[in-house]
């Protein structure tokens, strides 16, 4: 007679939270918060251009030997990369996977009709924007490490010359067509996802939700604007 050695295994605790919707959302969340910090100081790294190519040149140099000698040449940076994608990733496949819940609960339409038909719940505005910006800047990400990390769409790029390359991207009309637009579905997608990321991590209160919405325009705007100024000052030759 043969043996049954099948185990009945209980999913884990990570298994089942990320089953769950709120364990989705807490994920989210986290990951966004991962990426705004990252954000934050990307975009005060990009205002060093304001200070000329040499200093440019030399903060990109200088992101290659944080840590060093404990870390080799460009460690933390890799280490960096590995975190934000994987960021991106649980961002993306959690926001994917609510997604889809939210389109199978949705009441669907009888084969009859009836005297009080159910009325259809429909995606709010912030939701919409939401998933059409989460589209937007998966796109544009791809398009910015193919332009100014690896090189192979800039049209007069230069291992190096990181201040170059830039003025060079933001020398075309597609480059500033291609940031601008993405950097305004960023604000957005800041604006609607530090709101909800609050209110999943608990932070929300009434008494606190006037100061949260503030805070999440300010830095929504902050960004923004802050990203947008690189294009438009090449454009406008403050930066050449």
């Amino acid at each position: 007679m043969a043996l049954d050695t099948r185990t009945d295994r209980r999913p884990s605790f990570a298994g089942l939270l990320w089953r769950s919707t709120v364990g989705k959302k807490t994920a989210m969340a986290v990951s966004g918060i991962v990426m705004l910090l990252y954000l934050v100081v990307h975009m005060l790294g990009n205002l060093k251009i304001f200070f000329g190519a040499a200093d440019f040149d030399a903060y990109a140099a200088w992101l290659r030997t944080i840590g060093e000698p404990f870390l080799h040449h460009e460690w933390f940076l890799w280490i960096a990369r590995v975190v934000l994608l994987a960021a991106v990733v649980v961002h993306a496949v959690a926001a994917y996977q609510l997604s889809r819940r939210d389109i199978a609960a949705r009441p669907t339409k009888y084969a009859r009709p009836s005297p009080r038909p159910r009325p259809r719940r429909r995606p709010s505005y912030a939701t919409r924007t939401m998933r059409w910006g989460g589209v937007i800047l998966g796109l544009f990400l791809v398009w910015h490490i193919l332009d100014l990390t690896t090189l192979t769409v800039n049209p007069r790029a230069e291992a190096g010359h990181p201040y170059a390359n830039v003025v060079a991207t933001f020398s075309t009309w597609y480059g500033n067509t291609v940031y601008v637009v993405a950097m305004l579905a960023l604000g957005l997608h800041i604006r609607h996802g530090f709101w909800s990321a609050a209110q999943t991590l608990g932070a929300g209160r009434p008494g606190r939700d006037r100061t949260l919405k503030t805070l999440a325009n300010t830095l929504a705007a902050a960004l923004t604007l802050g990203f947008i100024a690189v294009p438009v000052s090449v454009l406008t030759g403050v930066v050449s």
